[in-house]
């Protein structure tokens, strides 16, 4: 029908579908609550994820659907971009969703993130994984999965207090976004709609899982010091006590005017932790030449200047490595909004949404991700999803 794109087994009887339903639907499509509904067929189902354009009416979609899936528990947020049927998407409605049988989740929201409390947060978290083995004592994976406001400047802290109630569970999850407007974000839960908030599920399934999160990027010796700076907004004032995205132009060989979007995905810094790089992400260069990140920034921080290998063949070398004995069935997939940046850049991102297509990724670019303890950029994190019988799988993420 036009106006929405229907995947593969939407229209397969109840007993040949697969465990995961994904349907996808143009945002403006005046029908596309109905549309869902029609792709993801009868269920039930457990738990329905909707990653949302922000081109859309985040609000009135929510309401739409707020009860038509008896049972599950129904979760969105807004997107820097979709992932679908094609690879990278833009202005659709991506839904996921898991299976009764199959899978068994808790979900919570966390409102005021900036308010939270370690002991709260993790006691929570305990409580769901305890829940979860009672009813399920035969189904040993599980995985948690967040979903959180990507302007909150809260992720840090939050992924730590999640790891401490997780235990052995791995966690990814991506950051709600704004198309690259970076305006406001929106998440809901089961019909409520919430700024400033961060939802959690708590995953226990039949089948094997593997959490993973894959990036290109490669140190190079250029190195800087941030001698500035204002963490609690992620802002840089200096580095090498120079005012920042000037020194930052001067150590790439640009002129400062050229800094956009396009030159932070082409030449992003990392930060060294214990024998791993995480990407430190620069959102946006201010008139007075601050540089703004994506994540956590403090005075005193070595930041070194990065390359990358090839975004397209990086990442089919890193998707088929997880299928390396038994293909997945799916894969949950939260996408930097930087890395789709780039593709676009390099006139790859018809290559890379290629890649995606074929290894059965859905999800959503963000503003960020979140693997283990740590909130990153520049990565694609995620889950992977395999058949009852694959030993392919590992609770342990890359």
């Amino acid at each position: 029908m036009e106006g929405s794109r229907v995947f593969p087994e939407a229209d397969r009887s109840d007993a040949d579908q697969e465990v995961i339903a994904v349907a996808q639907v143009r945002c403006d499509d005046p029908d596309c609550a109905d549309q869902i509904v029609r792709q993801l067929g009868t269920g039930p189902f457990e738990l329905v994820c909707l990653f949302v354009s922000p081109s859309a009416d985040f609000k009135a979609l929510i309401a739409a659907t707020a009860d038509l899936f008896t049972g599950a528990d129904i979760i969105g947020c807004t997107t820097a971009g979709e992932i679908g049927q094609s690879g990278y998407e833009d202005d659709q409605i991506i839904a996921v969703a898991f299976r009764c049988g199959h899978f068994k989740s808790v979900t919570y929201a966390i409102e005021d993130l900036d308010k939270i409390e370690e002991q709260t947060v993790a006691g929570s978290l305990i409580e769901a994984r305890l829940s979860l083995t009672q009813k399920t004592p035969d189904w040993s994976s599980e995985f948690a999965f967040l979903m959180v406001d990507g302007l909150s400047l809260r992720e840090e802290q939050l992924t730590a207090f999640l790891s401490a109630g997780l235990g052995p569970t791995p966690l990814f999850g991506g950051s709600s976004g704004d198309g690259v407007r970076f305006g406001e974000t929106w998440l809901a839960r089961n019909g409520e709609v919430m700024q400033n908030a961060a939802i959690v599920v708590v995953v226990r399934c039949d089948r094997p899982v593997r959490v993973f999160s894959l990036d290109h990027l490669v140190p190079t010796e250029k190195r800087m010091v941030v001698t500035s700076a204002s963490p609690e907004e992620r802002i840089v004032h200096e580095i090498n006590a120079e005012p920042a995205a000037l020194e930052y132009a001067r150590l790439l060989g640009l002129d400062p005017h050229q800094l956009d979007q396009f030159t932070f995905a082409e030449h992003p810094v990392v930060v060294r932790l214990g024998d791993v790089h995480h990407v430190r992400a620069i959102q946006q260069v201010k008139e007075n030449h601050d540089l703004v990140f994506f994540s956590a920034i403090n005075e005193g921080m070595v930041l070194t200047l990065a390359t990358h290998d090839d975004i397209v063949a990086h990442l089919d070398r890193g998707l088929t490595d997880l299928g390396r004995h038994d293909k997945p069935q799916f894969i949950l997939g939260c996408d930097c909004i930087l890395r789709r940046i780039e593709a676009g850049r390099l006139q790859k991102t018809r290559a890379v949404s290629e890649v995606l297509s074929a290894h059965n990724v859905v999800g959503f670019s963000t503003y960020g991700e979140q693997i283990g303890g740590l909130h990153v950029n520049q990565t694609l994190t995620g889950v992977a999803i395999y058949p009852p019988s694959s030993d392919e799988a590992t609770h342990v993420p890359d």
